[in-house]
């Protein structure tokens, strides 16, 4: 059996009356035809059954349709679930994603990012740590990053700040003796650095009994679990027979602790009220479900997709105007109340 031919920009143009040039316009800036050509090409690439060679448009124009994509771990549930919505979002915006981990390695991270503007990737959303937005804001393609130092490039982050807060304020009503605060070490600039702020904040706002507790908790279950074991151990020894209410930064930690309350005890004892943040799936799959700070991991992914892509298209553009000041946008925590805190 003959194989069947591939219809090409030749066969299009003579089945259209229109030049090859035209037809090119088309595909690669379209805004340049009349909605009328447009629509008589396009029911042209119907009736043909115009199958796109993808390689072809390529080595055309040098737009790939990919994104890159560094994240710091895959141990955090946060970015496990936002690596699953930004992958998602391919229905809405058509773009492919490279990812890389970069497990907090600097140099590793910046051969990542050659390797991935090797491939003409056209645009990439970071998630990791630690290259400074300086650095990242001087790379020949549109940034957005997710909750991390965001001076010089365009960004998406949680209102942690109100997140801490609240968490912090809903402890002080169910009238604790003391308030914790558990947190790994967190440059100021960092946005995620608003939680431990709020939480300072509203503790000396109220006068209130409390203690920040910053330990270096790793990316492991088991390094995460030697730290927090010491901790646990200092809070029986330090706050035995108070009410303690204990805002951890993750959902990820908080589960660490429960764990080791219920293997203690049997259950949650009355004396521990547990608070984390992100809404991950561990916060509702524990053993007890955990109330959390949550963040709308689906909004940060979608907004921080969709900013990339308006600065993607005006790259496109034949004369494109230059972004005169990063665009960060916030969204706004919300509370899910679940068993680890009263009723």
């Amino acid at each position: 059996m003959a194989q069947k031919k591939n219809v090409t920009f030749d066969d299009i143009a003579k089945y259209t009356n229109f030049s090859k040039t035209t037809i090119s316009r088309y595909f690669n800036n379209p805004d340049s035809l009349t909605l009328e050509n447009q629509q008589i090409i396009s029911e042209a690439l119907v009736k043909l059954n115009y199958k796109e060679n993808k390689v072809a448009r390529i080595l055309a124009n040098g737009k790939t349709e990919f994104v890159g994509i560094i994240i710091p771990d895959l141990y955090h549930h946060f970015y496990s679930e936002i690596l699953n919505r930004i992958l998602a979002t391919y229905e809405t915006f058509g773009y492919k994603f490279l990812v890389f981990i970069g497990n907090e390695n600097e140099e590793t991270e910046r051969q990542y990012i050659r390797e991935l503007l090797a491939y003409k990737i056209e645009g990439m959303i970071i998630l990791s740590h630690t290259m400074p937005s300086l650095e990242l804001a001087k790379l020949p393609i549109p940034i957005v990053t997710i909750e991390r130092e965001d001076e010089y490039v365009s960004s998406v982050n949680t209102d942690n700040y109100m997140g801490g807060y609240q968490a912090t304020s809903l402890l002080s009503r169910h009238r604790c003796d003391v308030l914790i605060h558990i947190n790994t070490p967190t440059p100021k600039e960092v946005p995620a650095y608003g939680r431990i702020r709020a939480f300072s904040d509203f503790c000396t706002e109220h006068d209130l009994k409390h203690e920040i507790l910053i330990r270096e908790l790793g990316i492991s279950y088991e390094s995460a679990e030697a730290q927090i074991s010491s901790l646990f151990e200092h809070l029986e020894t330090a706050y035995a027979g108070l009410k303690k209410g204990i805002f951890l930064s993750s959902d990820t930690h908080a589960n660490v602790l429960l764990n080791l309350l219920v293997r203690k005890y049997g259950r949650l004892p009355e004396d521990y009220l547990i608070i984390g943040f992100d809404n991950s799936p561990i916060s509702r799959e524990a053993v007890l479900p955990i109330s959390t700070m949550g963040q709308q991991v689906d909004k940060l992914a979608f907004e921080a997709v969709s900013l990339l892509v308006e600065q993607m298209n005006e790259q496109k553009k034949r004369r494109p105007a230059a972004l005169e000041n990063p665009v960060h946008k916030v969204i706004p925590p919300v509370f899910f109340r679940r068993e680890t805190t009263e009723k």
